[in-house]
């Protein structure tokens, strides 16, 4: 299980070749051991094979791959009792998502319903599947990536701000109610991240970098923090972006 200084035993990352994710697991090997590594990802993936890689190179002992599709609800409770096949889950890694064209996905039924399900839905359902496991085993730490974008939705960025609303809210109460099932849960909040999701985007203020955010969730988690948010400027920020009016969040350009 995670002990004290991080070391875990078997780290299972759902959203297999997420940047993010994978700099998290490298992250939590990086604190000792040579961990088993489950892979939860879309098997038909370009970068399968890197992020088997990437997590090897990185020190894991054994590293296994689990297909993943988010939006396939369905076969979410098989994904789950496969990664758990190979023993209890120290900790488990929810990193997926899309962003897509902002302004697209608002005025397009079928893509703000894909939008929602990949940001929200499938967080919720494997979510739910992951805090039933950890119970089971009676330990765990999930540790799940949300985005400041949730904390005050936009006009700029709403489906996609407001999916991450929802995430974010449930994953915190999903902690509450495993408190006493000796299960954590840690919800991380970067803002804009350097990634190939956002390559070619206008770099916004605060922006971080991947390791930054893994060794920002991973410390959080260790501590037992219910969320983080990765640049420290972003809490107040977040707290003051709350207590604007509408009227003046209109004329702002973000």
């Amino acid at each position: 299980m995670l002990n004290a200084v991080g070391q875990a035993q078997h780290i299972l990352l759902i959203g297999g070749t997420s940047e993010i994710g994978l700099a998290t697991v490298g992250e939590i090997i990086s604190r000792g051991g040579a961990p088993t590594v489950t892979l939860a990802l879309r098997k038909d993936s370009p970068r399968s094979e890197a992020a088997v890689e990437e997590v090897t190179r990185a020190g894991a002992g054994e590293v296994r791959v689990v297909d993943f599709q988010a939006t396939d609800f369905a076969s979410h409770p098989e994904v789950i009792r496969e990664a758990f096949a190979a023993g209890d889950v120290d900790v488990a890694v929810v990193a997926f998502g899309t962003l897509g064209d902002q302004e697209a996905l608002w005025q397009d039924q079928a893509l703000a319903v894909e939008s929602a399900q990949t940001n929200y839905t499938a967080y919720v359902s494997v979510g739910v599947l992951l805090g039933q496991a950890m119970k089971a085993q009676g330990h765990g730490t999930i540790i799940a990536l949300s985005s400041v974008a949730g904390q005050k939705v936009r006009r700029s960025n709403f489906v996609y701000g407001s999916a991450k609303a929802g995430m974010d809210g449930f994953y915190l109460q999903l902690g509450e109610a495993l408190r006493g099932d000796g299960v954590k849960v840690t919800v991380v909040r970067p803002g804009q991240v350097r990634t190939k999701m956002t390559a070619g985007l206008d770099e916004a203020p605060l922006t971080v970098n991947k390791e930054d955010v893994a060794e920002a969730a991973v410390e959080a988690a260790l501590k037992g923090e219910r969320s983080v948010f990765v640049h420290k400027l972003f809490g107040p920020v977040s707290f003051v972006l709350q207590h604007i009016p509408a009227p003046i969040m209109r004329r702002l350009s973000f």
